[in-house]
């Protein structure tokens, strides 16, 4: 019956770890300021748009 004793806390270590790692990425996602994001957003939009309207590059096949 011990090794469903470790297997239980192996469990719950695992869920605390993701706890964890969620949390932290949380923490990273709330320290942009809002002047952040915008010019970020900008950036990712004028690069999508710059990609729509220039044709992809050949790849050098003949």
């Amino acid at each position: 019956m011990r090794w469903w004793k470790i297997l239980g806390l192996a469990g719950f270590a695992g869920v605390a770890a993701t706890g964890v790692v969620i949390a932290r990425a949380e923490r990273r996602r709330r320290a942009y300021t809002p002047e952040e994001i915008r010019t970020r957003l900008r950036q990712r939009l004028a690069e999508a748009t710059r990609e729509e309207i220039e044709p992809p590059q050949d790849s050098g096949r003949s």
